[in-house]
């Protein structure tokens, strides 16, 4: 197991890294804000889903096998871009076809609707598919790991304090979204929300495949 100190150390730069907006907090906000709360808590356990899943395979070595290889690294961030890419301009495109729809015709987004499972397949796939994530932690946990054995419960022990820390800045930012909810469902700001969000997704997507 890790030492508190180490815990500590770890607990000061997962918390700072948690509350830097990012694309988490983007997903997490403009789910919420639009009503679908147990999509919103699905995108959130996915993030942390994701999280888990690099911190365990951090621990066995197995990311470092990852950004070791140019070519798996490569084809992971490709991937992760185009999903990004693709999930931000579905998003942008909508507020377009529904800006020329009369407000009575526009039809709910039936990929979006509020499922627990849709969030947590999009949250987890967001986070999976972005290598970033993979290289913080091979970069960063493997400092806190005790000298000799016992890598894996220690690694999971420290991945679970990120854990941790992601669900209770999430439960804020989804209690904060819920209180503007009046304001932030009518039709312009739906529509200013999604261009907002798809926009910051989309150029997520770009610059993980354009800057290494």
């Amino acid at each position: 197991m890790a030492s508190s100190g180490a815990l500590w150390s770890f607990a000061l730069v997962v918390g700072l890294l948690t509350l830097t907006p990012g694309l988490d907090t983007a997903l997490v906000l403009r789910t919420s804000a639009l009503g679908r709360h147990r999509r919103a808590w699905g995108v959130v356990l996915g993030v942390q889903t994701g999280v888990l899943v690099w911190g365990t395979l951090t621990s066995l070595g197995v990311t470092a096998l990852l950004t070791a290889s140019q070519a798996a690294y490569t084809a992971l961030r490709w991937a992760g871009a185009a999903y990004l890419v693709w999930l931000g301009a579905r998003m942008l495109i909508a507020t377009f076809r529904r800006e020329g729809a009369a407000p009575a015709a526009e039809a709910p987004d039936r990929a979006e609707a509020d499922s627990f499972t849709g969030g947590w397949r999009q949250g987890t796939l967001t986070n999976l598919l972005n290598p970033k994530v993979g290289a913080f932690y091979v970069a960063v946990l493997p400092q806190f790991l005790p000298e000799g054995g016992g890598h894996l419960a220690a690694g999971v022990q420290l991945t679970s304090v990120h854990v941790v820390f992601g669900l209770m800045w999430s439960a804020v930012l989804i209690a904060c979204a819920r209180a503007l909810g009046g304001v932030l469902r009518t039709r312009r700001a739906r529509l200013v929300l999604d261009r907002l969000t798809g926009g910051v997704i989309a150029a997520f997507g770009l610059r993980l495949a354009f800057v290494d």
